[in-house]
């Protein structure tokens, strides 16, 4: 007879103590800054990220030493609960982040979407590789190679962030312009290429840069996709169609987190990222057609008001201020974050020029997908994990997606203002007021 393994002890009252009271912590604070920075009309996650700056190393442990040992210990096991937190949350985010990319207007707005995605992908990628190759040994995490940190870089500086690109568009009444609606095309072309490239180079990150192992990564992510459209089409229809029979909304909710779950794990079962996963998902469900709604708006209400602060607090306890302070860092981070806004702005620029579109119309276009927000948040993170980043390069990657999130508005809303509207965009202006009536 086969002896059972004794089952795993419950974890200890202290620990169990300190991870709720670092959740109540965290949220607490994050969703109080998210909510001023609303206020202020800045992306919510600046105020998320600056609840877990606050609560880090670069103010609460230079300040009271001994509460921040205390609530953040440095104990491996505690660190790990309030990470697969973040993790579920994160996860959850990107899958919605799939959601809000429409195949069908990627498809319409066709050649012009593909210049602009691809200038303003490719010129960051490549300035974002070029000055990683050169900057301070200490922004490189010790036993990573220089050209996959260079690559990680590269890629960080070539993401857009749907989520936020989005929501400026629809609070400046945008989405209904054609620039807004390019905008959004050029943004989804832009994730997908950039969550496919992440996952490549995270492989390279653990497994090295030999030939092979890239042949397999990348052999890997073209399955994943070959997947997805010959079994992750039919396999979504299933279970939505099998969840739009029920009137009851948790079906839906449990077959899109589910779908979304299997997914991550998938990707990341064939040495990817599991938010490729969750991302392709997303994308797959949307483009559905059977996707409804309204019964999943309470899960996303979950995830955008309780567990994507979390992480984003918790990506926030991550940064150490302090190191800006150093001059070598200081100096890699005012150079990256002028070539992340040139490179972004000059690519789309030259894309939209080569599709004949306007001066005018080409600068809302590097505005508008200058924002990088939630996405290169992300990014950092993977970074940090797998080894890349070190905390001050990590620091730096997260600067620049909050200042371009910050910047992206105001610039978009100055070049939008000389640009003409259409006709189209009238009839299709009072389109989206009947719908908004309607519902």
């Amino acid at each position: 007879m086969i002896a059972l393994a004794a089952p795993p002890t419950p974890i200890a009252a202290h620990p169990m103590l300190v991870f709720l009271l670092q959740l109540t912590v965290l949220l607490g604070v994050a969703f109080a800054l998210g909510k001023l920075a609303a206020r202020f009309n800045m992306p919510a996650v600046v105020g998320e990220l600056a609840a877990g700056v606050l609560l880090g190393p670069s103010l609460l442990a230079h300040a009271i030493p001994p509460l921040s040992n205390w609530l953040f210990p440095s104990d491996a096991a505690q660190i790990h609960l309030l990470d697969a937190v973040g993790q579920l949350g994160v996860l959850m985010l990107v899958g919605f982040t799939g959601m809000h990319v429409d195949m069908g207007l990627v498809r319409r707005k066709g050649r012009t979407a593909a210049w602009v995605s691809a200038g303003g992908l490719f010129i960051p990628l490549g300035l974002g590789v070029a000055v990683g190759m050169v900057l301070p040994e200490s922004l490189v995490a010790g036993g990573s190679e220089r050209l996959v940190f260079a690559l990680f870089l590269g890629v960080a500086m070539c993401v857009s962030a749907i989520p936020v690109i989005a929501k400026t568009l629809l609070e400046m009444k945008l989405l209904h312009r054609n620039i807004g609606q390019l905008t959004i095309s050029a943004a989804a072309v832009d994730d997908v290429v950039g969550w496919s490239l992440l996952s490549v180079v995270s492989a390279m990150a653990t497994t090295g840069m030999r030939a092979g192992h890239l042949a397999l990564t990348i052999g890997s992510l073209v399955g994943v996709l070959a997947v997805a459209l010959l079994l992750g089409r039919p396999v979504v229809k299933f279970g939505l169609t099998r969840a739009n029979r029920s009137s009851d909304p948790a079906v839906t909710v449990a077959v899109v987190a589910l779908l979304l779950f299997a997914s991550a794990a998938g990707t990341h079962a064939l040495g990817l990222e599991p938010i490729l996963g969750t991302f392709v998902m997303g994308v797959l469900l949307s483009s559905s057609g059977l996707l409804d709604r309204q019964k999943i708006a309470p899960l996303r209400t979950f995830v955008m008001g309780v567990l994507a602060p979390i992480f984003f607090a918790t990506a926030g306890l991550r940064m150490d201020l302090t190191e800006l302070a150093k001059p070598p860092v200081l100096l890699a981070a005012v150079v990256v974050l002028v070539i992340a806004i040139l490179g972004k702005f000059v690519g789309a620029y030259l894309g939209a020029r080569l599709s004949r579109l306007s001066h005018w119309e080409g600068l809302a276009l590097g505005a508008g997908l200058n924002a990088r927000g939630v996405i290169e948040v992300v990014v950092a993170m993977v970074g940090l994990r797998l080894g890349v980043l070190t905390t001050a390069g990590y620091t730096i990657v997260v600067l620049v997606a909050v200042v371009t999130s910050l910047m992206a508005p105001p610039m978009l809303r100055y070049a939008v203002r000389r640009i003409e509207v259409t006709e189209e965009e009238r009839v299709r202006e009072r389109l989206f007021d009947g719908e908004k009536a309607a519902s």
